[in-house]
């Protein structure tokens, strides 16, 4: 009988050879269209701008070179100081993102809470309706005093009516109010039994949030283009973003540039090769952040996979 049972759930459990070919397949021609452009980045900023001007993006190209690289690193310390800024924005604003929008999840999620519904209502009415980028500026600079400070980076997307939303939902069915009702029987107060029940429970869905804040954090270039004009507070891709404007003002109007020095200046500068430089060091650390969050997605649905 148990033996039955076993071929039974085998068979049920069990993906055909063909199947399983199909569905590798897929995945490989998904894997290929992700890794393809990303190869193609690379090989290009390493060609030459004679290749590139003559054969366009290839994988071949005619010849190497390492100036759109060595324009960057001619930047020196302003390089590190943006690596740096844009790292510490990236990392604890998303820690402190994710830390205030869980714990509001939390509280949305307690069906005895009395104040439950003017909180999601709340939430909600900040998903429809926002002041506006003019009023952000005057109340972050003229109230607030966060110009030229890294608070300004810091409190950025605080919080995300959406994902305040999906970490709650993520919660009810990942967190049964049982558990959380036996922990209170047992003594346990609200936070510790955030801290010791829920955290490790919710892993999936706070790896989830956080990547997405992590990656949004990362390219985020405009809230320091308006706040900050310190060089020691501008975070990569705003330092990039002001130099490739600069380079592009100078060649469209090169005609306007009489001088020898100009012109020869202008013929020094790297072209398509210098943007492709610029992602490569912006998507590189985004790629190996990416198996970092992986694991908690396996973990988390490890752990959370429980019934009542």
């Amino acid at each position: 009988m148990a033996a039955a049972s076993s071929k039974l759930n085998n068979r049920l459990t069990e993906i055909p050879a063909a199947w399983n070919v199909f569905f590798v397949s897929i995945l490989s021609v998904g894997a290929l269209i992700t890794i393809v452009p990303v190869a193609l980045i690379v090989i290009v900023s390493f060609s030459s701008k004679e290749s590139v001007a003559e054969l366009g993006y290839t994988f071949f190209p005619m010849s190497w070179s390492l100036e759109g690289y060595d324009y960057l690193f001619k930047l020196g310390d302003q390089l590190a100081r943006s690596y740096i800024v844009t790292i510490q924005y990236a990392v604890l604003g998303t820690i402190l993102s994710v830390l205030t929008m869980s714990l509001y999840a939390y509280v949305l999620a307690q069906p005895k809470f009395p104040l439950r519904k003017f909180l999601t209502w709340f939430m909600f009415f900040t998903m429809l309706f926002n002041g506006g980028l003019v009023t952000n500026y005057i109340l972050r600079t003229r109230y607030l005093n966060m110009q030229d400070t890294f608070w300004v980076l810091l409190l950025n997307g605080l919080a995300d009516g959406f994902s305040i939303i999906i970490l709650r939902t993520f919660m009810k069915s990942a967190v049964p109010d049982s558990i959380i009702e036996s922990a209170r029987i047992d003594g346990a107060g609200h936070f510790r039994t955030y801290m010791t029940i829920v955290m490790p429970l919710l892993k999936a869905g706070l790896a989830t949030i956080g990547l997405f804040g992590f990656v949004m954090r990362w390219n985020d270039w405009f809230t320091a283009f308006l706040y900050n004009s310190k060089p020691a507070l501008i975070p990569l891709q705003t330092m990039l973003y002001r130099m490739l404007r600069q380079i592009e003002f100078f060649i469209n109007n090169s005609e306007l540039m009489g001088t020898m020095d100009a012109l020869e200046m202008l013929k020094t500068l790297p072209g398509v090769n210098l943007r492709m430089a610029c992602t490569v060091i912006v998507i590189m650390p985004i790629i190996f952040a990416y198996p970092f969050f992986q694991q908690f997605f396996v973990k988390g649905m490890l752990v959370g996979s429980i019934k009542e």
